[in-house]
């Protein structure tokens, strides 16, 4: 097994809030238990100006990496917080949080969790699959 991913080929999953058009995103899993980690999963993802990730919070704790593109990161204490390429942030269980795609260019990130298999819970309706919960490709079992 390779262990290198080329992770700017992996087809993203474009996901989009039902009721709000701010919230919209694209993304694919890069790692998850079953495919190529045992204890951790991480995903590459992207926001296009004016959009955001949309308020949720996920099932373990979150590390990210911004690449590229400026933000705004929302937590749920009432904070914000600017971000921009080489920052980092971890968003320790179970903190509710959004991101902002606040400037020019396509904001891209990569997100590691600190478990196999997890579940992010949305406030919004995602689409696909018109649910509030998301997750690891392998969280069915």
């Amino acid at each position: 097994m390779n262990p290198v991913i080329a992770s700017d080929r992996l087809p993203r999953l474009n996901v989009w809030g039902e009721d709000d058009k701010t919230v919209n995103w694209k993304g694919a899993f890069a790692t998850c238990g079953g495919n190529g980690a045992t204890a951790s999963s991480t995903i590459v993802y992207e926001i296009e100006p004016g959009h955001r990730l949309g308020w949720h919070t996920d099932a373990t704790e979150e590390t990210q990496y911004i690449i590229a593109g400026t933000g705004t990161l929302y937590l749920e204490d009432g904070t914000e917080h600017a971000v921009g390429p080489g920052s980092v942030f971890v968003l320790p269980t179970p903190m509710r949080h959004d991101l902002a795609n606040t400037g020019k260019e396509t904001l891209r990130a990569v997100a590691f969790f600190a478990a196999a298999m997890f579940t992010q819970t949305f406030d919004n309706v995602m689409m696909p699959p018109k649910t509030h919960v998301l997750g690891s490709p392998n969280r069915e079992g």
